[in-house]
């Protein structure tokens, strides 16, 4: 097949842990073409969908990770599959890349599903399974998000369309810089502040469980770094191997056949103790961590996927 894939630069990836490296890198061993473009290369000319960028041949070597081709422009319509892999701020340059990928024919499968991510991105889906989540509001009124700490006690404040730790907050009951945050996040943006009530579990770690195709396949353990709460590896966080738990499997059922539907293929959620937390449909990590402890060929069980949708 003709594989595209829309991510950040290739070049400044970590070939040991970057999940979009370990899909293009499985794709090309199973003798697929590769095609790499950045999101601002992305365009619609004429009634299509174009992209500039670099046929690409995959390589683990760190300084090198892509040996790219001349740059060149493409029709995506003649590609059998795009990847949407794109790192958030999901903001309405990534909104946009959504709009233009669902313009593709039928014939080129995009994957995730943009039309999906776009309606249901990480912290909103999980909105949709209260039985499974810890108390959480979302609001732009600073009078709703001190109620809901009266109410919670302990909470962790952040903005709604965020990633990789990035704007993360735990505030006591009786934290003074609720209100200053507020004005700091609300000064720079028009976006509402998810507030959710603190988990005391997170201390032994923030599950990622990965699901493809709404299977689940495996879970690694992110523990925060000494003195921190946030477990995201970005900010430190530390991957280790973990079973899945009765619990984990529950909550993969109860989403799994969701995730499915919407053509959601690769997905990682966020579970803490008992929780959900997030549902990640727009660049989820973590299958190189969950190959290395189990031995699970994650990379594999997605192109199987895709490639049985594609007949």
């Amino acid at each position: 097949m003709k594989i595209a894939f829309q991510m950040d630069p290739i070049s400044g990836v970590d070939i040991n842990a970057d999940s979009s490296f370990r899909l293009a890198e499985e794709a090309q061993a199973r003798g697929h073409e590769l095609f790499y473009y950045a999101p601002d290369d992305l365009a619609f000319e004429a009634g299509r969908v174009t992209a500039i960028g670099h046929d690409m041949t995959i390589q683990r070597v760190a300084e090198k990770p892509a040996i790219l081709g001349e740059r060149r422009k493409v029709d995506l319509g003649e590609y059998d599959v795009v990847w949407l892999r794109q790192d958030p701020p999901f903001d309405m340059h990534y909104i946009t890349t959504t709009h233009l990928l669902d313009m593709l024919p039928d014939s080129t499968l995009v994957t995730n599903d943009p039309f999906w991510v776009r309606n249901y991105p990480e912290k909103l889906l999980v909105l949709k399974f209260p039985e499974l989540t810890p108390p959480t509001a979302i609001a732009r009124n600073l009078d709703t998000i001190k109620a809901f700490r009266d109410e919670h006690g302990d909470v962790i404040l952040k903005p709604l369309y965020g990633n990789g730790g990035a704007g993360v907050f735990k505030l006591a009951r009786d934290d003074r810089n609720l209100t200053s945050l507020f004005e700091l996040f609300t000064g720079f943006s028009r976006e509402p502040l998810i507030v959710q009530k603190f988990l005391p579990d997170v201390s032994a770690g923030d599950k990622r469980v990965i699901l493809v195709d709404g299977e689940c396949v495996g879970a690694i353990n992110r523990v925060p770094a000494a003195g921190e709460t946030r477990s995201n590896m970005h900010v430190g966080g530390r991957p280790e191997k973990v079973e899945l738990t009765d619990r984990d499997r529950e909550i993969c059922a109860a989403i799994g056949p969701l995730l499915k539907e919407k053509g959601q293929i690769f997905v990682g959620i966020d579970v803490i103790g008992r929780y959900l937390t997030e549902i990640n449909v727009t660049s989820p990590t973590g299958i190189q961590e969950l190959e290395r402890f189990d031995g699970i060929n994650v990379a594999g069980k997605i192109w199987e996927a895709i490639e049985a949708r594609k007949g």
